[in-house]
């Protein structure tokens, strides 16, 4: 059963409203999904309120023994969990996996990470005086989530507030919002009280209102885009409403000639086209120095044809659809503007003649470009890959850090200096020399710049969601 969950119960929209959510595979209408407004909100962020006292009064031990009991349930049916997100999302069938086993681990880490939550004793210089921190939880917390990990964002977001001893209102997107109903389904059976996880789906403008105006909810985590995520901000200054955003990108990935050409290309053609190119983190502008850029095109533009397109149920797939035509419609929109100012495509750069029905697009290279392409300026979030020459190290430094985004840059040298000199001058919350997943739950995630503010996992994650409070105890009269 697809509902939403609210203080404990399945319900459907209070208006009785529904969506048909659609395979982006086929097009076909999976189901229709309860589709709320602003009082499926209201509801669940009275019952969030309402749980509060009693699951922040909870021992971290005792929290932790919710998140490992849904951990376990996720482990023993991740299976069946995986074909679901699959259907929905259209990530191959072994993504759809590692992302459950991601959302597990998020779920053990912070069920550990709950427990250190430490406080200290400071020193006063007045002997007559004690000074000492402690934390506790920022309160209601209201997590709005993309489409493109239905699991790992919501996961990442609701395991460290969980820990914390904060109740949550997880809104994830329409398009894929039977994963997080499933991962809700998860705490529901490990025990959490009624209230303390609450799942909404519904119209994301009067849902976002209810949490930015109704005082409890004290901090909101959004995923998305950077312009929802502005609109967010203004909204939150009215309300002092904390913010944990995790907005776009556009990562340079900056190839020095000292590496391993074909062994670079193939991991980079297997980055680039993971989910389809529609990954916040993932590689974009690829920056491939002069006296390798035509051996690097000439194999990331035939891996790329090689690539086997399909439903992420067939085993054979290697790269599934786009999430719905407007997102395809957009991709193409940048290839064609692109081409028309210039560009060329190396491969791809169409839809595919062998898939008349599903939002699919070829895996494509293209290069001779202009700064002021779109398919070079914006985050594109399609299987394209867009190759820059350059010559210079403080030149490809200049290029890389001229966006407004500033989440993740990827470089791939052998020479320790010069891997040294871009962690240093790459203006980026995060940087992966010779990797190309940088991301796991026991290391903070988060950008700058236009890309957002705050950070996930790790245990600065689980701090986005305590607040410090200072204690001053004098002497006794």
């Amino acid at each position: 059963m697809y509902k939403q969950l609210i203080n404990g119960e399945w319900l459907d929209a209070a208006s009785t409203r529904t969506w048909d959510l659609v395979n982006p595979a086929t097009e076909d209408v999976i189901a229709p999904i309860p589709y709320g407004d602003g009082a499926d909100a209201q509801a669940a962020v009275d019952a969030a309120a309402a749980a509060l006292p009693g699951w922040a009064g909870k021992t971290p031990y005792e929290r932790a023994q919710v998140l490992l009991g849904a951990a376990a349930w996720i482990r023993e049916r991740i299976d069946e969990l995986a074909v679901v997100t699959t259907e929905e999302s259209g990530k191959p069938l072994r993504e759809a996996t590692g992302e459950w086993n991601t959302g597990a681990n998020l779920l053990e880490w912070y069920a550990e990470e709950a427990k250190r939550a430490y406080g200290y004793v400071i020193p006063s210089r007045n002997a007559a005086k004690r000074i000492m921190t402690l934390h506790a939880p920022v309160g209601v917390v209201g997590v709005i989530t993309a489409w493109n990990f239905p699991v790992y964002n919501p996961a990442r977001a609701w395991a460290a507030a969980l820990a914390a001893g904060c109740t949550v209102v997880g809104r994830p997107s329409e398009y894929t919002p039977r994963s997080a109903m499933l991962l809700a389904k998860a705490l529901h059976e490990a025990g959490a009280p009624g209230g303390v996880i609450n799942l909404i789906n519904g119209d994301a403008d009067s849902m976002g209102k209810v949490m930015l105006n109704d005082p409890r909810c004290r901090k909101i985590s959004f995923t998305g885009s950077t312009r929802v995520g502005k609109l967010l901000m203004a909204g939150a200054s009215q309300t002092i409403t904390r913010l944990s955003l995790e907005l776009g990108g556009n990562a340079p990935v900056i190839l020095f000639p000292d590496i391993d050409v074909a062994a670079v290309a193939q991991a980079a053609v297997t980055a680039k086209y993971r989910n389809n190119g529609q990954v916040c983190i993932a590689p974009q502008r690829y920056y491939v120095h002069s006296q390798i850029i035509e051996e690097f095109t000439d194999c990331v533009g035939r891996l790329s044809k090689g690539l086997r397109l399909g439903s992420g149920l067939q085993a054979s797939t290697d790269v599934g659809p786009l999430i719905n035509a407007a997102q395809r419609e957009r991709v193409e929109t940048m290839v064609r503007e692109a081409v028309a100012q210039g560009a060329e495509v190396v491969s791809g750069g169409a839809r595919p003649d062998t898939s008349p029905r599903g939002y699919f697009y070829s895996p494509t290279v293209i290069t001779n470009l202009q700064p002021d392409m779109r398919v070079y300026g914006e985050e594109i979030f399609g299987p394209v890959m867009p190759i820059v020459p350059f010559s210079d190290p403080e030149e490809v430094l200049k290029l890389a850090n001229s966006t407004e985004y500033g989440l993740v840059a990827y470089v791939q040298t052998n020479d320790l200096n010069t891997s040294i000199r871009m962690v240093e001058g790459l203006e980026y919350g995060m940087i992966a020399v010779n990797d190309w997943m940088p991301t796991t739950p026991e290391a903070p995630f988060g950008g700058v710049k236009g890309s957002g503010m705050g950070r996930e996992c790790g245990q600065e994650g689980l701090y986005e969601y305590l607040e410090t409070k200072t204690v001053y105890i004098g002497a006794t009269p």
